[in-house]
């Protein structure tokens, strides 16, 4: 359903022929339907309409004099503004099929022969008019989309620099007095200050984590060829820097090749594999592995670990933001982690599943389209 504005801008048909009594036939025969009509005697007073109207279709003769059907549509071709606008050639009748192989050639989106039935041409102006107000309604759908997007934006950075301030002021104030007076507030009053300031910093950390969310939601797609397994490498060598201690056997298939966005990609790796490596951080022999299968014949790369796993029953909330399948203090997080992977998976048009059980590990499999496998 139309909204008022929509409705108050009928699609404008532009009818082009030298010969009035013509125009007058078509203008009958159109009448009813819900458009404005605009003549044209001319190619020329054609062009100088369409300078001044947008056109939901033209109707045009093909045998004019100083410029015919032919020419007229080139020359609409040629301008930015028309270069999309559908036409219909109108042709006196002729046995050379030739013709209707050069209109197309100009253009043209059908062909109508004279004489003919006026429901054929209805049918015709009907269809195109319904496929005009379909895009427009697209257009404004689209238009709508961005303008909630930015004031999306515009609130996402409010929200975060009203709320980063007071947070800083509980958790700073709350130092001040564990610092001043933790000798007059006790054990246990030093241990509700210190679950304040736990909190305060936790919730800096989820805007922090919502905020990141809402930038790789918005940011540019930039995809170029890329060497996942290099990349996969270089994210685990930052993850072993936290904990160098650790002993973890790390697997990784060589020089497997996309084509994909290299930051978002990495952030990817960076979310699944920072998750392999918390959740097998009990196991006595942890185990990381970045790899790629052929599954019905497309390339699926995946992160595998031998940790803790889940249940699958539970499998539909791993994507969600705040969705978690584990207690939080005994696996730290913000539950938003894997919800930005899906969401640049996505971006890339590609899929991200899971599979894994409780106590043997999960194993993250997901797409990229036009990645290319292994390279040289």
């Amino acid at each position: 359903m139309h909204d008022s504005t929509l409705l108050l801008t009928r699609p404008k048909i532009l009818m082009v022929d030298d010969k009035p009594e013509n125009l007058l036939v078509l203008e009958r025969l159109l009448r009813h339907l819900p458009v404005e009509l605009y003549r044209a005697a001319s190619g020329n007073e054609a062009l100088r309409l369409t300078l001044h109207h947008d056109f939901a279709l033209a109707l045009l003769d093909i045998q004019m004099p100083e410029m015919d059907g032919y020419e007229l549509a080139e020359l609409l071709r040629q301008e930015e503004k028309t270069a999309k606008m559908p036409f219909i050639f109108i042709s006196a009748i002729y046995t050379e099929h030739i013709n209707i192989f050069h209109g197309y050639e100009k253009g043209a989106f059908s062909y109508i022969v004279k004489p003919f039935k006026p429901e054929v041409l209805l049918n015709k102006v009907k269809l195109f008019i319904d496929m005009y107000e379909h895009e427009q309604e697209l257009h404004r759908r689209t238009e709508e989309l961005e303008a909630a997007n930015k004031e999306l934006e515009a609130f996402s950075y409010s929200v975060s620099h009203d709320l980063r301030a007071p947070l800083r002021a509980i958790d700073g104030f709350s130092q001040a007095l564990m610092e001043d007076y933790g000798d007059q507030l006790g054990d246990v009053g030093s241990d509700y200050l210190a679950r304040v300031r736990a909190a305060a910093q936790r919730m800096g950390t989820l805007i922090d984590a919502l905020l990141s969310l809402s930038r790789i939601s918005r940011a540019g797609l930039n995809r170029s060829s890329l060497d996942i397994s290099a990349l996969a490498e270089s994210v685990m060598a930052d993850i072993r820097g936290s904990d160098p201690d650790r002993k973890v056997e790390l697997v990784i298939a060589p020089a497997a090749i996309v084509q994909a966005d290299p930051h978002l990609i990495r952030a990817v790796l960076e979310n699944l594999m920072n998750n392999a490596w918390k959740y097998s951080g009990k196991c006595q022999v942890a185990k990381i592995e970045f790899g790629l299968d052929l599954l019905n014949g497309e390339t699926c790369y995946y992160v595998r670990d031998n940790g803790a796993g889940f249940d699958m029953a539970y499998a539909d909330k791993l994507f969600g933001a705040f969705q978690r399948l584990h207690h939080e203090q005994e696996y730290p997080g913000t539950g938003i982690g894997l919800a930005t992977v899906q969401r640049i998976i996505h971006r890339h048009a590609g899929r991200i599943w899971a599979q894994a059980a409780v106590g043997e590990g999960a194993t993250f499999y997901f797409t990229l389209p036009n990645g290319e496998g292994h390279g040289a």
